[in-house]
């Protein structure tokens, strides 16, 4: 075994403490041990040197998504982070996702996801959908193959975090973000599903802004590939109702016949979404 992944003794940390109103990095020197993760160490220095510290956590195997935070600059699980693996003479900095309004320490309020979700319409089956004798219904395999690499999300929010439409312009009221495009695409990829959402991802979804950096897929701790699975099938399906002439020169820019078309009365107004973030961000490197 390397001396990297056994490697022990005094680490120093960054953590962000405070507000929205004010806050700091501030340090903290802790005895490590072999196999921790930066959660461990956080919650070490919450139980031995600041027992006011905030942070939010679960079940610390990176299924819950509940201590989504930013180590060293990068969103991430910080139960998903090892000690080990970030260099050795250099402090580690812990601080909450930018993309959210800060609550207090490392926790953020994620409210307006779960906001934004309800934007989307549910799965709605189709009508007169043929089962077999025992009431099953039918699906092809590859369909099913297709769509379950959407359902490993745990909602962490790491890719919201990272986009830079929501992190760098904070345009939370024109778009809905990497995790609602994967939801909608799975949506639209399932063959039994009665709901056309492409002209809700483009119009008030802003699937147009994303421009492909990948760098949501980059942070999912699932392995999801949100860009080249989810987002870029979608961006084509909607271009073809969209923009592409020839689709509409043959009357092909319309929803299927077995799909009911979804559109919004008007843009959801960020006012309305509690938690709908307005502040230029958090951090140090806050402007």
């Amino acid at each position: 075994m390397s001396d990297t992944m056994t490697a022990s003794g005094t680490r120093k940390l960054k953590i962000w403490r405070g507000d929205l109103a004010t806050g700091e990095l501030v340090d903290y020197d802790l005895e490590t041990e072999p196999g921790m993760v930066v959660l461990d160490a956080v919650l070490a220095v919450q139980r031995e040197q600041a027992q006011d510290l905030a942070v939010r956590w679960n079940c610390k195997a990176a299924k819950c998504g509940s201590c989504a935070a930013e180590v060293n600059g990068k969103p991430t699980l910080m139960c998903h982070t090892r000690l080990d693996e970030l260099p050795q003479d250099q402090p580690i900095t812990v601080e909450p996702m930018h993309s959210f309004p800060l609550i207090r320490d490392l926790v953020t309020d994620v409210s307006w996801n779960y906001e934004v979700n309800k934007l989307i319409p549910p799965f709605t089956p189709k009508e007169d959908i043929p089962t077999t004798e025992r009431g099953e219904y039918l699906i092809d395999q590859r369909d099913t193959d297709r769509m379950s690499e959407f359902r490993k999300c745990i909602e962490c929010f790491l890719c919201q975090d990272v986009c830079h439409v929501l992190r760098d312009h904070r345009l939370h009221n024109r778009y809905y973000g990497p995790r609602f495009m994967v939801r909608m695409a799975s949506l639209d990829m399932h063959p039994l599903d009665g709901l056309d959402r492409k002209d809700l991802a483009v119009k008030d979804g802003g699937l147009g802004y994303c421009n492909i950096t990948k760098c949501c897929t980059e942070v999912c701790p699932e392995g999801i590939h949100i860009t080249d699975n989810a987002i870029i099938p979608l961006k084509e399906r909607a271009a073809d109702r969209h923009w592409d002439p020839i689709m509409k020169l043959f009357g092909q820019g319309k929803p299927p016949a077995d799909r009911k078309l979804v559109r919004s009365k008007q843009p959801p107004d960020p006012s309305s979404i509690p938690g709908a973030p307005s502040s230029p961000g958090i951090g140090p490197d806050a402007g």
